[in-house]
């Protein structure tokens, strides 16, 4: 497969979680990284440990807000921002920002339906109309996004977020139609131990190495190595890498 030594990409969301472990792997590949976050104090933590293990210090932070009514042109201007206005072209975005949490049937309201998807949908919906001028052509650039296990297996009050997340599944495939020869894939987590567990962290843990089929959670390091994988595999698109421990067969 394709070196990735050289190139440039962007991570939305790439401040924590698995979009840090992305930027981690990437660094290493010696790609050349921005990252994007709705907190500046996340951002600059996260640029600082990134350059601390990168000897030529390659990482950048931005600023994004992607719950404003006016999403699109803040992705454009994130763009414009990362590209030096489009003349440092892009070679891969990496899309996992989001904030997933339960929502029951009776809270339903429009709303609260649609804040729920701001983030897991429709901000990589219209990421997919802003990118493409920032990308170099071709298909050896895509775009990555993130859906998660709750698409293929339902768990009580999280009808809203398993929606949107199977909806992103049609959206890639149908991406990678239209955007072409511009890639579209998308990485399916199962269960991955991040801080955005909270406080239950150490107890979630502790369950899923007594319940899972591994024996464990699956961690950002490794489910990161689904997103490198597309980036190199210049042959994949409308593709889906699930990374989930074996969760579907239980």
């Amino acid at each position: 497969m394709p070196s990735l030594n050289g190139q440039y990409i962007l991570v939305i969301g790439g401040s924590s979680g698995i979009g840090f472990a992305v930027a981690q792997l990437a660094l290493a590949e010696g790609v050349r990284v921005a990252i994007a976050s709705s907190s500046r104090s996340k951002i600059n933590n996260a640029v600082e440990r990134l350059n601390s293990t990168s000897p030529k210090h390659q990482v950048t932070g931005y600023l994004v807000d992607l719950l404003t009514e006016d999403l699109d042109v803040s992705l454009d201007n994130l763009l414009k921002n990362v590209t030096k206005d489009g003349t440092l072209k892009l070679d891969h975005i990496i899309h996992t920002a989001g904030r997933p949490g339960p929502l029951e049937v009776k809270d339903f309201d429009l709303p609260s339906l649609q804040n729920a998807g701001r983030l897991h949908f429709f901000a990589p919906l219209l990421l997919a109309k802003v990118a493409p001028k920032f990308l170099n052509p071709g298909p050896t650039s895509s775009l990555i996004f993130t859906t998660g296990q709750v698409s293929q297996k339902p768990i009580p009050a999280w009808s809203v977020v398993a929606a949107y997340a199977s909806g992103v599944h049609g959206m890639t495939r149908g991406l990678a139609l239209d955007l072409k020869p511009l890639r579209v894939n998308l990485v399916s987590p199962g269960a991955t131990d991040t801080e955005l567990w909270g406080p239950a962290r150490e107890q979630m843990r502790d369950d899923f190495a007594k319940t899972a089929l591994l024996g464990k959670a699956g961690t950002p390091e490794e489910v990161a190595e689904a997103y490198i994988y597309f980036m190199r595999d210049t042959n994949a698109t409308g593709s889906i890498v699930s990374s989930d421990g074996g969760h579907l067969l239980q």
